[in-house]
């Protein structure tokens, strides 16, 4: 009789056939999946001219109203009859130990003072501060149970931005102008307004990052002239300006063929050109002498409360109807949303600066046949807790807050998700910012798992590893 023969393995074999089987199964995902990613083709010397989407898009173009600092949800969208009756008393037990910046997670509840009414077909609540949009419910898709990772501006804003709560990421509309290019040749394909400085993070928040430099934002000024130094001196005659663009083209390009992989290079190569056509395009697309009467009361700019946002909503309307791609208003920049004190004067004044623009947007934007296929989208990046900060303010809460959406592809009327009975967490429904990232690349015709771009061997995407488009708000 034959011994029955025993195999003796160690631990270190074990290891290394395991690590070998693993390394299989990695290898054929990773190829599987290579298959899915979709790099654009970039045409170096014109890398804004108009690519496929990957599917049919709902949207060809997005406005994202950004309201920097953290509006709060619970004085807003989501009204908490329960906050209400037990103000003054400390959050119950059950939702544990929460941390906020300012440690107000022991603090007690604070109630609303807003009056909430129901509006629209729909029945959307929102509260007396946003009267006029209010008008336009029945337009929007309202989300209730959005949430984040960052508890800081720097970090939140920047998450917001790019998908990250750490900076170095390309900007949301850099990967829109990467994946798409722009309709329009003669002006940016990513424009930025903001209406008291930078927000926090400053540029970084439109940059491109790692991506090619030509899908950074383009920051436009509220006032005069859109873009610093670009007009040329009176004393050098068009055909002159167009005779030396010309010859520095022909010398960058002569520069260029040995470096064909500086993205800085071709970028600055199409900056030249593009600001020799802006020369003419830009002021005209952002003069507001041009609009009636009756649009610029709409827009609110006989009201001085209203009037400079006002004049930045209209210039995005202009912009996008003369085909520039990605635009992005900041209300509130340098994070004046942020209501840790006397709560009903911050979100007052501020209110009263972007209620009317925004609503004015929407109705505008839908009268001109524009909205079907305009993505707007209003939001901070954050929301506010239940329980007070001081007397008469609220903490940063990114576990629970409210966002809305208009136009190409979004099914109005409706109301997603929802919070807690204080407005504390996102519990039914939530929404993390990758998927609303991932909803809007979709509205665009874009597959967020498939817009990549290869850094270091990996595929990176915005949506970095996670992110799933919100269905149930899609029409």
């Amino acid at each position: 009789m034959v011994p029955h023969k025993v195999w003796a393995t160690t631990r270190r074999d074990f290891l290394t056939r395991a690590g070998l089987g693993f390394g299989g199964l990695a290898l054929s995902a990773m190829l599987a999946d290579g298959a899915k990613a979709d790099s654009p083709e970039v045409d170096p010397l014109h890398p804004l001219a108009p690519r496929p989407s990957h599917f049919a898009p709902k949207a060809k173009r997005c406005i994202f109203l950004f309201m920097e600092g953290g509006p709060s949800h619970i004085d807003l969208f989501d009204p908490k009859p329960e906050l209400a009756k037990r103000a003054g008393q400390p959050l119950p037990p059950s939702f544990g130990k929460i941390f906020t910046p300012m440690g107000v997670g022991g603090n007690n509840l604070l109630a609303s003072r807003r009056k909430f009414a129901q509006h629209g077909e729909s029945g959307t609540w929102v509260s007396d501060w946003y009267p006029n949009v209010a008008e336009i419910v029945d337009e929007i898709a309202l989300v209730r149970s959005c949430w984040a990772d960052g508890v800081n501006h720097v970090g939140s804003v920047c998450q917001m931005n790019t998908g990250s709560i750490l900076a170095g990421r390309p900007s949301l509309g850099s990967w829109v102008t990467y994946g798409l290019g722009t309709e329009n040749q003669d002006l940016p394909a990513f424009v930025v307004m903001t209406d008291a400085g930078d927000p926090y993070g400053g540029p970084r928040n439109w940059g491109n990052a790692w991506l090619p430099a030509t899908f950074q934002g383009t920051p436009f000024r509220k006032d005069g002239t859109p873009i610093l130094h670009l007009d040329p001196p009176g004393s050098v005659s068009e055909g002159q300006q167009k005779a030396k663009l010309g010859l520095i083209a022909d010398l960058d390009r002569l520069h260029a063929e040995s470096r064909a992989d500086d993205s800085r290079l071709a970028a600055r190569i199409a900056s030249y050109e593009l600001a020799y056509r802006m020369q003419a395009r830009a002021p005209e697309a952002v003069d507001l002498g041009q609009e009636t009467a009756e649009t610029k009361e709409l827009y609110g700019l006989d009201d001085a409360r209203c009037k400079e946002f006002g004049a930045m909503c209209l210039r995005a309307r202009r912009l996008v109807e003369r085909g520039v791609r990605f635009v992005q208003l900041y209300c509130g920049s340098g994070s004046q949303w942020d209501a840790h004190r006397d709560l009903e004067g911050n979100h007052s004044r501020l209110c009263a600066r972007s209620d009317r623009p925004v609503a004015a947007l929407i109705k505008d934007l839908k009268r001109r046949g524009l909205l079907e296929d305009t993505l707007v989208v209003w939001g901070g990046e954050f929301g506010r807790t239940p329980m007070t900060e001081g007397t008469d303010g609220r903490d940063h809460n990114p576990y629970g807050f409210s966002m809305f959406l208009a136009g190409g592809g979004i099914k109005a009327g409706v109301t997603h998700g929802t919070t807690d009975e204080f407005g504390l967490k996102a519990v039914e429904d939530r929404v993390h910012v990758h998927d609303l990232h991932a909803t809007m690349l979709h509205l665009l015709g874009l597959d967020h798992k498939r817009l990549t771009f290869l850094r270091d061997g990996r595929d990176e995407r915005l949506t970095v590893n996670g992110g799933k488009v919100i269905r149930p708000i899609l029409a």
